[in-house]
């Protein structure tokens, strides 16, 4: 060993490596005890199940345990985690009372051929376990207040998408057909402003007040968006269940993939907000009536000299069975476009939704309809997530008490 000192510095060299631990290294350890100690990773070697030849050693909890370090470590694939673990592969599986760090190719073939069973099972045990521990001694969950003072329990439910490139491949007699490996993941869908050349979405369904989440969901292009949104409207139902919290005080702010009327009787009995993409609605007599009065409200951005005009019209018949919603219509002076939101008919008595739209560039209607994102209240945890989200809040009213223009 080499030493060299002076009065102010002490350094120290030696010839043998000596590797440091990445820092990701110590959020695993609280999460491992975390999962230990309220039983998670018994739960899992119980309950998930998946029977496959050529599993060879390795159980479930072993490709977990490398997916947990995975998403903590923030590393950008797979095999930059897997350069930075194998130094410490032995005390990382320890971590999981495992012993052997499953290969490459192993992990691999684990996903290629995971099944949606256990990954359900999954979910279903996640989501037991977050509604059996409360955050706080008395149960507290937050809520939001309208003007009058009621409180509401406010959910989002909300569909992202992740866009991957793809190189052009020769196709010539010579060579045999192309195969991508992304083809089981990801397919053509509607990109937005993402760059590539075919897309991810991944669902989540979070607690907007305590950011829990109950749910999270991915499928290949543009995904299974109703199916999705039936299960995580089934998870809320289970919290509010748990917290012996009321449907009728609950609110929904959906995504906009979800504002078209064939979505409606999927969410029926709650509250629910989202930006409308059925424009052909601005066609109905009674909107078009709406317009040519005042508007109900005025807002700009303090960041911005657009101004916009709100106009409320209640009671508008949406969906096949013509079913009364509230339907709020922003103008913008200097583009011919008018962008719709939706409320329910349980909120049409309830909230006066208002919302800030962000800049879009001009494009064709129906790829513009798709891409604008209009509720605010950016998800700190979800790193997918796009700009921008507002709280929502009103008064109470009903809609034989205000009258269009006032």
């Amino acid at each position: 060993m080499t030493s060299i000192a002076d009065s102010a510095v002490n350094i120290q060299t030696t010839p043998e490596p000596n590797l440091a631990p990445s820092g990701w290294l110590g959020e695993v350890v609280l999460i491992s005890s975390a999962l230990q100690k309220h039983g998670v990773l018994g739960k899992i070697n119980e309950q998930v199940r998946f029977a496959r030849r050529r599993f060879g050693y390795y159980e479930m909890i072993d490709f977990l345990a490398v997916l947990f370090g995975y998403a903590v470590s923030g590393e950008r694939s797979l095999e930059e985690f897997y350069q930075r673990l194998q130094p410490f592969a032995l005390p990382f599986m320890a971590l999981f009372a495992r012993d052997r760090l499953p290969s490459h190719s192993a992990l691999s073939r684990f996903l290629a051929a995971l099944t949606e069973a256990p990954v359900e099972a999954l979910r279903t045990l996640f989501l037991d376990d977050l509604l059996s521990r409360p955050l706080t001694p008395d149960n507290q969950t937050g809520s939001l207040l309208d003007r009058t003072g009621n409180p509401w329990t406010v959910f989002d439910i909300d569909g992202t998408r992740e866009g991957a490139r793809q190189r052009a491949l020769p196709q010539t007699d010579e060579f045999p057909s192309p195969f991508r490996r992304l083809d089981g993941v990801c397919a053509p869908g509607y990109r937005g402003r993402k760059r590539g050349e075919v897309v991810r979405t991944r669902t989540t369904v979070s607690q907007a007040h305590s950011y829990q989440w109950l749910g999270t969901f991915g499928n290949r292009g543009n995904g299974r968006y109703r199916e999705e949104l039936r299960k995580g409207i089934s998870a809320i139902g289970r919290y509010l269940t748990t917290h012996h919290l009321s449907q009728e005080r609950t609110l929904l702010r959906l995504d906009g993939q979800y504002g078209n009327g064939v979505v409606l009787s999927d969410v029926a009995g709650f509250a629910f907000v989202t930006r409308g993409k059925d424009y052909h609605l601005l066609n109905h007599p009674l909107i078009q009536a709406r317009l040519h009065l005042p508007p109900d409200q005025f807002q700009q951005r303090p960041e911005s000299q657009m101004a916009r005009s709100l106009y409320d019209c209640p009671q508008i018949p949406v969906g096949p069975d013509g079913v009364p919603y509230r339907v709020i219509v922003a103008t913008h002076p200097s583009l011919a476009r008018r962008r719709v939101r939706w409320a329910s008919h349980v909120q049409a008595s309830s909230t006066n939704c208002s919302s800030r739209i962000c800049h879009s560039t001009p494009s064709q209607p129906a790829m513009w309809l798709s891409c604008t994102c209009i509720v605010e209240h950016l998800n700190r945890f979800s790193q997918m997530k796009t700009e921008s989200r507002i709280p929502t809040g009103g008064a109470a009213t009903r809609p034989g008490d205000r009258s269009a223009g006032n």
